[in-house]
């Protein structure tokens, strides 16, 4: 079965969001600011790329294969002078190609990533559903990102965990390459205990 391709701006991150997420983001650079403004008026949005510190960034190597699509849900200029966005992690792509426009923007050909399928019971989750409603309660920071947290939805604690622990990004492009979440559920169990 075929897949067709389509073009994304590219926002490279040492931080990454999945789908479900939410992540307050500081824009300055000129090329990002165009990103943001033409997917606003477009009604569109970009991926958020985990970087690769080995890749070779002339060759656009140091973008890692996965991304997650956003868009951006609000926006507001910060006391500094700088543009403040808050983005929504939707769904996750698969980058085939990057291209860079004049100003350094890099647009990657991108097609859908196939959701994760998780036949787990709620309850396989715990404790990581209740560590996480801490850290909730901890970091108000955290909290007000997400006024409906899904704390009974095994794939959304998940990408949660993996977004918050320092994980290497190698390791999480692993996980996001599974058609499931066993092996990231497996990994994440043994860290939250």
């Amino acid at each position: 079965m075929a897949t067709s391709t389509f073009s994304l701006p590219l926002f490279p991150l040492s931080a990454h969001i999945l789908p479900g997420g939410v992540m307050s983001l500081r824009i300055f650079e000129p090329r990002y600011i165009r990103m943001i403004k033409e997917a606003c008026a477009n009604q569109t949005g970009f991926a958020i790329c985990m970087l690769n510190s080995q890749g070779d960034k002339e060759q656009n190597e140091h973008i890692y294969p996965v991304g997650t699509f956003v868009t951006v849900e609000d926006f507001d200029l910060l006391e500094d002078g700088l543009l403040g966005i808050k983005v929504k992690g939707h769904r996750c792509v698969r980058i085939e190609r990057i291209d860079t426009d004049k100003d350094g923007l890099r647009i990657g050909q991108c097609h859908w990533q196939e959701n994760w399928t998780c036949e787990i019971n709620p309850q396989a989750i715990a404790p990581m559903d209740s560590r996480l409603k801490e850290i909730f309660n901890k970091y108000p920071e955290v909290k007000t990102l997400y006024p409906q947290p899904e704390f009974n939805n095994p794939i959304w604690v998940i990408y949660r965990w993996l977004e918050l622990l320092p994980v290497n990004a190698e390791q999480k492009q692993a996980f996001l390459e599974q058609k499931d979440c066993q092996i990231a559920l497996e990994f994440l169990s043994q860290l939250v205990e």
